[in-house]
């Protein structure tokens, strides 16, 4: 992780689980925003996870000899990028409309989160779940 860029550093959770990946999408972001968190069933593999109302749709991000790409629900990988920046990056700009991505237009930069938000201060702490879901 600490050879990607900026974008991806940003928006990096670690090993977060899906509730409250959810919980901070749902409180901090809006239509749009996405983050990056571990994924909890297939190690080395990250969950792009994007908030488009009223549900957070996620994403299997895997790494494969031709680099990283998305895998849908069937299994199918999706294009290859030579870094989680350029996927990202690449789906920001719309190259997953054609495959149902929901739009990525806010990442939702975990330093932002440091702040106070409607009266009350929340902390942001990695934390590791146990709990059964999909990714």
């Amino acid at each position: 992780m600490e050879r990607e860029g900026t974008l991806v550093r940003s928006i990096y959770y670690g090993r977060i689980g899906s509730g409250a990946t959810e919980s901070l999408l749902e409180r901090f972001g809006h239509d749009g925003s996405f983050l990056l968190r571990d994924s909890e069933t297939v190690q080395e593999a990250y969950c792009l996870c994007v908030r488009k109302a009223p549900f957070v749709h996620t994403y299997r991000i895997i790494r494969s000899t031709e680099g990283w790409c998305l895998q849908q629900d069937s299994g199918v990988r999706l294009q290859s990028f030579k870094t989680l920046e350029t996927l990202i990056e690449s789906y920001r700009r719309g190259i997953g409309s054609d495959v149902g991505i929901a739009p990525l237009t806010n990442p939702l930069d975990k330093t932002q989160l440091q702040y106070t938000s409607f009266g009350q201060e929340f902390v942001y702490m990695e934390t590791c779940s146990s709990s059964s879901s999909v990714y």
